[in-house]
Parts: C-alpha cells; sequence; structure tokens
C-alpha cells in the first residue's frame, strides 16, 4: 500500500510490504556445511540456522536437527568444521541435506566425485569458501525440532573468493521452497 507523507517540509512516497512471506523465510542467509566426526566416521550435514554471537572470543550458535547422524555426533564429540558455502556448491546441497548421515556414507559419494581434501585433520568440501574450526562449549536442548550447538572457534581459513551460497540462491534453483 503507498502513501504520500509529509516529512521535514517535502512530500515524501512511502510503500508498505504487501508479502505473504514469513519474515524468517525473507532472509538470504548463508548456507554452510557442518563436519562432524566420532568412532572413525566423518558426516557432513546442511546448516542455515547459524549466527555468530560474540566477538571475543568468537563464537557462533548452529541449530542441529533432531534426529540426524549429526545430532548424534555433536553429542559426543567436541570438535567440528564448520564450512562456509561458496554459490558454485548449490548441486550438492540435496545430497547433503536430504540424505541421512545414518543410512548414507555422503563422504564415500563426495570422495568418488573429488570434492574432498583434508584441513585440520577433517574431510572437507574443497570448493568451500571458507572452514572454521569449532570447539564445543554447550549444546542447548531446546523444546522445538532443533537444539542449539554453542561453540568457539580454534582456527579457521578462507579458501575460494566470490558468491557465498545463500538461501536466496536455493530459493531461485528450487532446492528449497519459497516458505510462504
Amino acid at each position: 500500500m503507498a502513501g504520500l507523507q509529509l516529512i521535514a517540509g517535502l512530500f515524501v512516497i512511502t510503500t508498505m510490504p504487501t508479502t505473504n512471506t514469513k519474515p524468517w523465510n525473507r532472509t538470504a542467509e548463508a548456507v554452510y556445511s557442518l563436519v562432524t566426526m566420532y568412532n572413525g566416521r566423518a558426516n557432513m550435514n546442511i546448516c542455515t540456522y547459524i549466527t555468530p554471537i560474540s566477538m571475543q572470543p568468537k563464537m557462533y550458535a548452529i541449530a542441529i536437527y533432531h534426529n540426524t547422524c549429526t545430532h548424534s555426533y555433536v553429542q559426543h564429540t567436541d570438535r567440528f568444521v564448520l564450512q562456509l558455502m561458496h554459490e558454485s556448491q548449490y548441486k550438492i546441497v540435496n545430497y547433503l541435506g536430504k540424505r541421512s548421515g545414518n543410512t548414507t556414507n555422503k563422504l564415500k559419494h563426495l570422495l568418488s566425485k573429488n570434492l574432498i581434501m583434508q584441513w585440520q585433520g577433517y574431510p572437507v568440501l574443497s570448493e568451500a569458501a571458507a572452514y572454521i574450526l569449532l570447539q564445543k562449549q554447550a549444546f542447548i536442548t531446546t523444546g522445538g525440532d532443533h537444539d542449539v550447538l554453542i561453540a568457539s572457534v580454534s582456527a579457521y581459513s578462507n579458501n575460494k573468493t566470490g558468491a557465498l551460497l545463500t538461501l536466496k540462491h536455493l530459493r531461485n534453483n528450487n532446492i528449497i521452497r519459497s516458505g510462504k
């Protein structure tokens, strides 16, 4: 809805958003993959509910979906690698996000496609924009469908320049629904 408003002696055209999209689906956050390891087995998933929560020390809050291999591994180990995904990696999101590490060896598939390298003793996606080594500080049960991992940064490395993979890119490519 548009209108005219007098501001500081000037008439200004104002608009109101006319979207039916839920507020939490209007943002375009970066897409990450979390590498977890337990009992010699590595897993990767897709994480989109992530935010930095402290500047000193640098810390992140990462929402982990219930009943997943990642959720189980996070409960049993204290170190992880958070991978900031590059826009060129959008085609592997379905594989990492919609297949369970409980029934699928995701690393075997990724290795067969030459998409893996080693960083800080962890298998990581070779085309990721950046890697962040994390140390678990807390794992919080929320009562929702995700629990929250609080982790501090132990090390990081920028790997690839260029555009980051975002939720907007995934929506535009019909990899995730628009979330209206």
